[in-house]
C-alpha cells in the first residue's frame, strides 16, 4: 500500500476520532504520531522532533506570559474602566469586544477571553441583564483578535513556522496586522450593529441565585441530644453518611464558622448550614438524627410562648384575687413579652427575618467554569477528592444555564460546567488554578492581587522589540521573556508551568510529525493536485475560497491547530501547482483556522462561554455562519493586496 495512502487512513481515523470525541485530543494526536512511527511514515528516531519545534516553544511561552498578564492586576484595570460604560449595550458590546480584539493581539486569545469573562459576568450583574448577550460575542472577539498578530493564536505561530521551513524566512510579528486588523474591524463592526440580534437571549441567568437557586437548597440542620452526629466531626459525619453532602459552616454560639474550616466535633444545639435537597433531607434526619433548625426554633418558641400565656393567666389571676388594677402589670408583661418573647413588632421582625432564607454571607463562594483543559473533566467530586485534596466544597453545578438536580457526588463534569465552589480565600486561586478552573465571580472574596504590572508589560515589550529588529528569533524571545517574568516574580513558578497548556502542546508536538508526513508521502500534493484539476476552469481566487472554506470547516471540528497543521502542507501544494506565492495560500489557513464560529467545541473560547452563557449546541452557527461569510468576503480581498499571487 502506498504511503500516501495510509497517511490518509491515519488522518482519516483521527479526524473521525477528533469529531467523535470519546477521546481527549491530545491522546488522539498521540495515537496518530505513533501509529505513523508502526507504519513507517514517521521515521522512528525521528518521532518526538515536534515536541521541539519552534513552534512548539512559542506557544509554551505565550502561555506562561498570559498568565502573568492575568495575574499581574490586569483584569482590575480593565474592569475599573469597563463597568463605568452604563446601561446601554451597545457601548457594553463596544468596550467589552473591542478590548478582548487589542487584549488577544497581544497574548494568547484563551488568556484574554479569561481576563475578561469575569468583567462581563459583573457586568451583567449589575445591570441585571442577560449574560448571553455579551458572552458569545466576547469569545468571537477572542477570536478575531488573534488574528492580528503571530502571538495572538496558535495557528499564527504554525503557519509563520511553516513558512519558515519553506522559504528559510517565517512571518514576523506584525505580518499578519495588515489583514488580521482589517478583518478584526468588519467582524466587530458586524457583532456591534447587527450580530448580537442573532445571539439566542438566555433570561435570568445572570446571578448567582438565580442561576443555582441557592436558597431554595442551603437548609439549616440542628444537632440534638440523642443525633448520631453529635460528637463526630464533619469528615466523620459524611462517612457515616456515605454521601458528599457540603456542609457550608456550623452555627455554635451565634457565631459561625465556614464547614472547610471546622475541623472539631459537633455538640448538641449546633446547627449546620448544608446544601441539601429532599432526598439527601431524608438521609441526613435518618442516618444523622439531624433536624430542621427552624423546626426545632419553632417548637423551642411555641414552648417559649405557652410558658408566657401560663404565667400570664396566673399573674391576672393572683391580680383578680388581690383586686389590684391589673393595667400596669399587663403593659409591663406586654413590653417583655414583646421584646424577649417575640411577641412585638421587634419579635415580628426577628420572625420575618427567619422566613426570609438561609444568610450566606460571608461564606466565600465562587462560581468557577471548567476549562477544556481541565483534570476535572470526565471526573467526579469523590474521585478529585476536592474537599481533601483542594479545600474545596461543591455546592452546586449548572450546566447549559440551569442546576442540575441530579446527587453531586454522581456528576460528571464536563468542559464548559459552571460550579459553586466553597474555600479557603487564600487556597481558592491555588486550587482552582491546579484543577483547570477559570473564576467567573466570587462573594466576599478577591482571587489574587494586582502587582507588578509595569513589571509585566516592559518583559513583554523588550520582547516584542527583540523579534522587530530581529535581535532573536520569536521562540527565543518569548522563552526568554517567560523565563524573567518567573524570575523576578510575576508568576509564581508552580503557576508557570500550569499555564502551560498540556494537551495542546502534546497536540502540537504529536501532529507536526505526521503533518510532514502527509507533504513526504505526498499526500498533500495528492489533495492539490484535485483541486488544482476542480479549479482548473476558474480564477486563482476561486481555488482560495474553497481552500478557505474547507480549513475553517475542518477548525469548528478538530483543534484550530491541528486544522493548520494539516492544511498548511495542502496550501503549500496547492501554490507550487499555480506556480503562485506561497504567502496567501498560507495566510488563507492562517485566517480561516482561526475561524472557528459554528460550534462551541471549535475553541476553548467558545468552550468556556457555553455555561455562563446558558448556550446550546445550536447557538453559535446563529452568529457564527454570517461572521464567517463576513471574515470570508473582507479576508480574501486583503490576502489578495497584501500579498499578491
Amino acid at each position: 500500500m502506498a504511503d500516501s495512502t495510509l497517511v490518509f487512513i491515519v488522518l482519516g481515523l483521527t479526524l473521525a476520532a477528533f469529531v467523535w470525541g470519546r477521546f481527549r485530543y491530545d491522546l488522539v494526536a498521540l495515537a496518530a504520531l505513533l501509529g505513523s512511527v508502526l507504519l513507517g511514515l514517521v521515521p522512528g528516531d525521528e518521532a518526538f522532533l515536534g515536541f521541539g519545534h519552534p513552534a512548539v516553544i512559542t506557544v509554551a511561552a505565550v502561555l506562561v506570559l498570559s498568565r502573568g498578564f492575568e495575574r499581574s492586576g490586569v483584569v482590575d484595570v480593565i474592569a475599573e474602566q469597563v463597568l463605568r460604560v452604563g446601561e446601554r449595550l451597545f457601548l457594553q458590546l463596544l468596550v467589552l469586544v473591542g478590548t478582548v480584539v487589542v487584549l488577544s493581539g497581544i497574548m494568547n486569545n484563551v488568556g484574554a477571553l479569561a481576563l475578561l469573562l469575569p468583567v462581563a459576568m459583573r457586568l451583567a450583574r449589575e445591570h441585571d441583564a442577560s449574560p448571553s448577550l455579551l458572552l458569545m460575542p466576547l469569545a468571537f472577539g477572542s477570536l478575531l483578535g488573534g488574528l492580528t498578530t503571530l502571538i495572538g493564536t496558535p495557528p499564527n505561530i504554525i503557519i509563520a513556522s511553516y513558512r519558515g521551513d519553506v522559504t528559510g524566512e517565517g512571518f514576523g510579528m506584525f505580518s499578519f496586522s495588515p489583514v488580521g486588523v482589517v478583518v478584526a474591524l468588519a467582524g466587530l463592526a458586524f457583532i456591534l450593529l447587527l450580530g448580537w440580534r442573532l445571539v439566542p437571549q438566555r433570561a435570568g441567568k445572570a446571578s448567582l441565585d438565580a442561576m443555582f437557586d441557592t436558597a431554595h437548597y442551603l437548609v439549616e440542620l440542628r444537632v440534638g441530644e440523642e443525633s448520631k452526629a453529635n460528637g463526630l466531626s464533619l469528615r466523620e459525619l459524611q462517612q457515616e453518611l456515605e454521601e458528599t453532602i457540603p456542609v457550608l459552616a456550623v452555627v455554635r454560639n451565634e457565631r459561625k464558622r465556614a464547614g472547610h474550616a471546622f475541623f472539631g466535633t459537633l455538640r448538641e444545639g449546633d446547627i449546620l448550614l448544608m446544601e441539601a435537597g429532599p432526598e439527601e433531607m431524608k438521609l441526613l434526619q435518618d442516618k444523622a438524627g439531624l433536624r430542621l433548625g427552624k423546626e426545632a426554633e419553632e417548637e423551642e418558641q411555641e414552648a417559649e410562648e405557652k410558658e408566657a400565656e401560663e404565667t400570664e393567666e396566673d399573674n391576672q389571676t393572683q391580680q383578680e384575687s388581690t383586686g389590684h388594677n391589673s393595667e400596669s402589670p399587663v403593659e409591663e408583661n406586654d413590653e417583655v413579652t414583646g421584646e424577649g418573647r417575640g411577641g412585638g413588632k421587634a419579635g415580628q421582625e426577628k420572625k420575618e427575618d427567619k422566613k426570609g432564607g438561609v444568610d450566606t454571607e460571608g461564606l466565600q463562594l465562587v462560581e468557577a467554569v471548567v476549562r477544556n483543559d481541565s483534570m476535572m473533566v470526565n471526573r467526579t467530586v469523590t474521585q478529585l477528592r476536592l474537599l481533601n485534596q483542594f479545600g474545596l466544597h461543591l455546592v452546586a453545578v449548572a450546566r447549559d444555564g440551569g442546576r442540575l438536580k441530579q446527587r453531586l457526588r454522581e456528576i460528571r463534569f464536563r468542559p464548559g460546567d459552571v460550579l459553586l465552589l466553597q474555600g479557603g480565600e487564600i487556597e481558592l486561586a491555588e486550587s482552582l488554578a491546579t484543577l483547570g478552573c477559570l473564576p467567573l465571580a466570587s462573594r466576599n472574596l478577591t482571587l489574587g492581587q494586582p502587582r507588578m504590572l509595569l513589571v509585566s508589560i516592559a518583559i513583554f515589550a523588550a520582547a516584542i522589540l527583540a523579534m522587530i529588529f530581529d535581535l532573536l528569533p520569536a521562540a527565543v524571545a518569548l522563552s526568554l521573556a517567560a523565563l524573567v517574568t518567573l524570575l523576578v516574580g510575576v508568576l509564581p513558578l508552580r503557576e508557570g508551568y500550569q499555564a502551560i497548556d498540556g494537551p495542546v502542546i502534546v497536540l502540537l508536538g504529536a501532529m507536526i510529525p505526521v503533518g510532514e508526513a502527509l507533504e513526504t508521502s505526498g499526500g498533500a500534493a495528492l489533495i492539490a493536485e484535485a483541486m488544482l484539476a476542480w479549479g482548473s476552469e476558474w480564477p486563482v481566487v476561486v481555488t482560495l475560497v474553497g481552500l478557505f472554506v474547507l480549513s475553517m470547516v475542518l477548525s469548528n471540528v478538530v483543534n484550530n491547530a491541528a486544522a493548520a497543521l494539516l492544511m498548511a502542507p495542502i496550501a503549500a501544494s496547492l501554490a507550487a501547482g499555480f506556480d503562485a506565492s506561497v504567502d496567501p495560500f498560507l495566510m488563507v489557513v492562517a485566517v480561516s483556522a482561526s475561524c472557528a464560529f459554528l460550534t462551541p467545541i471549535g475553541h476553548q473560547s467558545n468552550t468556556l462561554v457555553m455555561g455562563p452563557g446558558g448556550y446550546r449546541f445550536g447557538d453559535y452557527w446563529k452568529l457564527g455562519l454570517p461572521l464567517s461569510l463576513v471574515v470570508l468576503a473582507v479576508a480574501i480581498p486583503m490576502i489578495l493586496l497584501v500579498w499578491p499571487l
